[in-house]
């Protein structure tokens, strides 16, 4: 490994014409590298996953994603990939081969250092980028938390590095109104002692954490996770004698603390995390996921928006199908019933987006509980509509329920 800027420049200016960039996405963009990547390279395709704003924009970058952040959302290059979190690392072996991987790590500890808050699809990248010849370069921050699993990295793996002393960012604070509390609350009920737990990020999935600190013995194998466990774990909800299981982290900076050399957190690369085959093996598997629409044959749109892309499909098809194959399983897909800054119904006649999952266990909104999985379809749309949509839109949907036979 060298530290020399100057090394590390030349061998910025030694990688092919438009190579592609891989680098850590999330909360753990690696900003000062990625600014003397970006110095060095006229034009280059940066590929990262739920980039945040503050990612380099100008002319020459190309955007490449397979889940959609805000820093890429709005942008006129971006190259968006459909694909399953979990199937995302077979693609740098094959169509999105990468020239270097742009990593944000602790400091140095006894020949190793730790990818930290994300891990992610990032192991399979640096394989894959070393088997070719390629670059790994790593900003090294004193800051970011030496977490475990496979977030552990020999110093062999990397090229060139800088160390830096910068704060890591956090996603700012959610307010959970009361649609969102009351659809936690329900989803809790819902939650046996002793489930295995996979939530997302967001007001519905915080409203639910908290709503199971009365909870003992759960247990966490999810994508993601946030402060909501960490609360968990203060309330005595977590087994002590359970990892906590995860490919990403990010929230506040008390959470960064807590994970900390915390050998409790295993943070695994997404193959793992994300691998329905693992995902089943856990007794009573809870996956909570969101969606912006739910159609009546329980099709869920949690993608796009319009004709635009606005996040992807993630990891929620992994879960959706690992949590319904798992003994004592659900997979619960929660949303409010109306939109508020679109002013519609969230449950609709049917999706004209791709599907992002569907034949979930149950649908929850702040008016019920529609059971989904094991009804006959005519059921399903009876539920939907009875259980979860708006009263506003009931009438209207029971007569495009009727046009497409499912009344």
């Amino acid at each position: 490994m060298n530290v020399s800027e100057s090394a590390l420049l030349a061998a910025i200016d030694s990688l092919p014409r438009m190579p592609r960039v891989v680098a850590s996405g999330n909360f753990a963009t690696p900003s000062i590298l990625l600014s003397l990547v970006d110095k060095e390279l006229e034009k280059y395709t940066l590929n990262m996953l739920n980039a945040q704003p503050g990612i380099p924009t100008r002319e020459g970058v190309l955007h490449e994603t397979s889940f959609v952040g805000p820093g890429m959302r709005d942008s006129d290059t971006l190259r968006y990939l459909p694909s399953r979190l979990s199937l995302l690392p077979q693609l740098f072996r094959s169509s999105l081969p990468p020239d270097a991987v742009v990593i944000h790590t602790s400091l140095p500890h006894h020949g190793t250092v730790s990818l930290g808050t994300e891990v992610n699809v990032l192991p399979a990248a640096i394989e894959e980028v070393r088997r070719r010849g390629g670059l790994v370069l790593a900003q090294m921050n004193s800051q970011m938390p030496y977490t475990f699993g496979d977030a552990v990295l020999p110093l062999d793996m990397i090229d060139h590095a800088i160390e830096v002393d910068v704060p890591l960012p956090s996603p700012g604070q959610l307010i959970v109104d009361d649609a969102s509390r009351v659809i936690g609350q329900r989803i809790a009920q819902r939650i046996p002692d002793g489930a295995v737990l996979q939530t997302g990020i967001g007001a519905v999935p915080d409203a639910t954490l908290a709503e199971l600190t009365g909870h003992r013995g759960l247990s966490i194998w999810t994508e993601m996770f946030s402060d909501g466990v960490l609360a968990l774990d203060r309330a005595g909800a977590l087994d002590p004698t359970a990892p906590v299981t995860a490919s990403f982290v990010f929230g506040s900076s008390e959470l960064y603390s807590w994970i900390h050399r915390n050998e409790r957190v295993r943070l695994l690369r997404t193959e793992k995390t994300n691998d329905p085959a693992l995902i089943k093996l856990n007794n009573a598997m809870v996956s909570v996921n969101s969606a912006l629409q739910v159609d009546l044959f329980a099709q869920a749109n949690a993608s796009r928006i319009g004709r635009r892309i606005y996040s992807g499909i993630g990891g929620q098809s992994d879960f959706v199908v690992g949590a319904m194959h798992a003994p004592g399983g659900q997979a619960l897909v929660a949303l409010r019933s109306w939109h508020p800054r679109a002013d519609c119904s969230t449950i609709i006649p049917l999706v004209d987006e791709p599907v992002t999952s569907f034949q979930m266990t149950a649908v929850v909104t702040e008016q019920g509980i529609a059971d989904v999985f094991g009804r006959d379809q005519r059921t399903q749309a009876h539920n939907l509509i009875t259980h979860a949509s708006h009263p506003r839109v009931r009438e209207e949907l029971w007569e495009e329920a009727a046009a497409l036979h499912l009344a």
